[in-house]
């Protein structure tokens, strides 16, 4: 047989070869690209975890010496106190052992007298009215006008005070010289002989009428120190009463009489030799430039400073560049009485997130913006507390806890961080560049390699291609010669086998017709037979069912059983989904006992209605045996129907539960839907029961399961029991009427009968489903207490 030529096929936008090149060189492009893109995604990934990793380790490294550098400060702060209150406490053994042995007293205070009685002699100031010793002495002692008699003298237990007092002179210089820096030592007497001894001499009496008019003529402690004294009388009685468990007690600043500076005074009181009173008090201050050196000498990173300051916010020290950033502004508690005290509050500043500042948050570091010419700069803040220490403001001591604050700008601190992410970010760049660029040459060289391979590997598809045009056209003549080896050479001498058997079937057509309508009329009357035997096994299908679905409403409890319950009203509707139902409920009663069930077997129709009669017939035969127990009840039930369906195969199980009710409790137990209760007060409550058991049939045993719950059910309560059935119905939009919407409409027809609930419920869910098919079984009992 003469065999046609098969023309070469053009390449155009239809060919196949076309359509190769597209869909294998876009798949290898497009693997390019997934596989370049998922390349440069990896290396923005691992750009993003080093730079987080490394910034997290770099935020933790400068959070951590900032804590350490705050701790450090606080520790030379707290030193400096300390060595205060340990040359307070000094002094103060000196002067307490001259109290404590008068006998000793009395000879060093001769003695000073006769070594050194310009320590111990006082002259009158006719101007002034008070008595002090001359110039010349370590120490200056002052006695005011009140503690004079008629000739100007001092009163005996007055000198005497003095000349003991004397003692001061060969301790203090030596006090002051070493240990903590002091401004003054002193020694202050009881209230009743208030003399002011102080180291070394100033002019003090002098700089007192000048800065406080009216002080000779009151009382010294009252004057100056209101409450002080008072409160140590209290701690005389009740040491318990100190609100630190220290004597030292110190003032608030204030600006010192003496030398005009701003200072910090500690008291530490005296003792009578019984201890029952106040015997005055020994005292040293120091200046606030002695606390502020070593607050001001923090620096941290370029601009970083510190900051002390008192519970109440109040500033104690900072320096003035750390003052203007967070906007500290200064006030003076200026009276003409007492101590003048210093107001630099942080609750004042014109910071807003500095006047809010916690100070009570120990090592916390605090983020917060701080205005700087019109921009908002963040900044680093952390405060550590300070020991606690009394503290006298104006009134009786309290307990104070000052705190040490490092201030330093974020930029300044994570310089390092900043500088190492940008190191990364530039790494990142370069490496995204050198891939996308890999990517492209890839890209290239792909497409010129599919282009070269394209015609080898479709010259053969394109051969059968034009043979099989030709057979579409009726000439089976045709015949392809394609020299691969490969599958397509098989397909080529596949195509002319089929081109050959085309040409003989042909010719064979009308025998082969006639022999195939005869099998299919063979066939009809076959199916014809088959036919006739279904709808007799459909008819008989349907009697069994309507048999089955006859017994299944016959179990149901009838209207008279219901009526007869005295205390509750009952109304119950059901609905099988198919003839058969799933869907169980009951009402059972024994005497005064009342058992309402309800239960829903897994699935619809013959074999779920089957499961359902069982499990009526065990529980009415349980109530009927007097079993009360609402557990043993439920897991007698389980054994039996878990036997049956190993018995009968039946691959279901039954979510149940049950409702117990002697006249007075009602007990729930049993796994099911939600309970609804609406109390006479319309309240709706919803009562979960899927911790109170197990489905039924699924185990053996499940009295370990299985739970119970009294419920209130008092005059007016109603109950609704429902299966899934209610709460998955569907509106044509496929929505559910769900439990909000069940729980809506009980709560809307509260008040009502059982029977009116019952059918408002059904009416409203009807409504809901419309013209959408049931699936489900729908069961519905509504209870009534009358």
């Amino acid at each position: 047989m003469m065999t046609a030529p098969i023309r070469k096929p053009r390449l155009g936008l239809r060919s196949f070869r076309a359509k190769f090149m597209i869909v294998v060189g876009g798949a290898v492009l497009f693997d390019l690209l997934v596989s370049g893109g998922l390349a440069l995604w990896n290396v923005q990934r691992l750009s993003r975890d080093a730079t987080a990793e490394v910034g997290h380790g770099l935020e933790r490294a400068s959070q951590d010496y900032i804590r350490a550098y705050t701790d450090s400060t606080a520790a030379q702060v707290g030193l400096l106190l300390h060595q205060v209150h340990s040359d307070v406490k000094a002094l103060t053994g000196v002067l307490q052992g001259q109290i404590d042995q008068p006998a000793r007293n009395g000879e060093i205070g001769a003695a000073m007298a006769r070594a050194a009685p310009d320590a111990v002699t006082v002259t009158f100031d006719a101007k002034g009215k008070w008595a002090q010793n001359l110039p010349g002495a370590p120490s200056v002692v002052s006695v005011w006008g009140y503690l004079l008699d008629k000739d100007r003298r001092p009163l005996p237990q007055v000198q005497t005070d003095i000349e003991t007092s004397a003692v001061l002179d060969l301790v203090a210089p030596d006090l002051l010289k070493n240990g903590a820096s002091k401004l003054q030592m002193y020694y202050i007497g009881p209230k009743e002989r208030p003399i002011f001894r102080t180291a070394p001499y100033t002019d003090q009496a002098q700089t007192f009428d000048r800065l406080y008019p009216g002080h000779n003529s009151a009382d010294f402690w009252d004057f100056f120190f209101p409450g002080l004294y008072e409160s140590w009388q209290k701690w005389a009685s009740d040491p318990s009463l100190r609100p630190v468990p220290d004597n030292i007690t110190q003032t608030a600043p204030y600006t010192d009489a003496i030398t005009g500076k701003l200072i910090v005074s500690f008291f530490h009181p005296l003792w009578t030799a019984d201890r029952r009173s106040v015997a005055g008090a020994a005292g040293a201050d120091i200046t606030l430039d002695q606390l502020a050196e070593i607050v001001e000498r923090v620096k941290v990173a370029e601009s970083g400073f510190g900051f002390l300051t008192m519970s109440d916010g109040n500033v104690v020290a900072i320096n003035p560049a750390g003052e203007k950033i967070i906007g500290l502004r200064s006030a003076s508690d200026a009276t003409n009485k007492g101590v003048t005290g210093l107001d630099r509050s942080l609750r004042n500043s014109s910071q807003k997130e500095v006047a809010s500042l916690p100070l009570d948050a120990d090592g916390v570091i605090r983020h917060i913006l701080l205005n700087e010419s019109g921009e908002d700069v963040p900044y680093l803040v952390v405060t550590k507390q300070l020991n606690a220490t009394n503290l006298w403001i104006n009134g009786p001591v309290q307990r104070e806890v000052m705190s040490l604050g490092i201030v330093v700008p974020e930029r300044e601190i994570y310089a390092s961080l900043t500088a190492a992410r940008d190191q990364i970010s530039r790494a990142t760049n370069r490496i995204l560049i050198y891939q996308i660029l890999a990517v492209l040459v890839s890209m290239l060289v792909v497409t010129g390699a599919v282009f070269l391979a394209s015609k080898r590997i479709t010259s053969g598809i394109s051969a059968l291609a034009g043979a099989a045009k030709r057979i579409q056209t009726k000439d089976y003549s045709v015949r392809v010669d394609i020299p691969t080896k490969d599958e397509v050479g098989e397909a080529g001498l596949a195509f002319n086998r089929m081109a050959e058997e085309i040409s003989f079937h042909t010719e064979n057509l009308e025998n082969l017709v006639a022999e195939r309508t005869q099998e299919i009329e063979v066939a009809k009357e076959e199916i014809s037979i088959l036919n006739g035997q279904l709808k007799s096994e459909n008819l008989r299908l349907g009697a069994e069912l309507d048999v089955a679905r006859q017994i299944q409403l016959m179990v149901l409890p009838r209207a008279k059983e219901l009526a007869a319950i005295e205390q509750l009203e009952i109304a119950a509707y059901m609905r099988p989904a198919d003839e058969v139902g799933g869907d169980y409920y009951d009402i059972l009663q024994n005497g005064a006992h009342l058992k309402i069930g309800i239960g829903d077997v897994t699935g619809h129709g013959l074999e779920s209605g089957v499961l359902m009669l069982m499990v009526q017939s065990v529980a009415r035969a349980l109530q009927e045996a007097g079993e009360t127990n609402p557990s043993r009840f439920l897991s007698h039930l389980n054994r039996t129907i878990y036997k049956n369906i190993e018995r009968t195969k039946i691959d279901k199980h039954v979510t149940l539960s049950f409702l117990d009710y002697d006249g007075e409790r009602l007990t729930i137990s049993g796994q099911h839907e939600d309970l609804i209760v609406i109390r006479h007060t319309g309240a709706v409550e919803r009562i979960d029961t899927s911790d109170l058991g197990l489905p039924v049939g699924l185990e053996s045993d499940i009295s370990s399961f299985i739970d119970t719950r009294e419920i209130p059910f008092h005059k007016g309560d109603l109950i609704v029991l429902h299966t899934d059935g209610v709460t998955e119905a569907e509106n044509p939009e496929g929505e559910l009427f769900g439990i909000e919407r069940l729980c809506e409409n009980v709560r809307r027809l509260h008040g009502r009968t059982a029977e009116q609930v019952m059918n408002g419920i059904l009416e409203s869910l009807m409504t809901y489903i419309g013209t959408q098919k049931i699936h489900d079984d729908i069961t519905l009992v509504v209870v009534r207490h009358r």
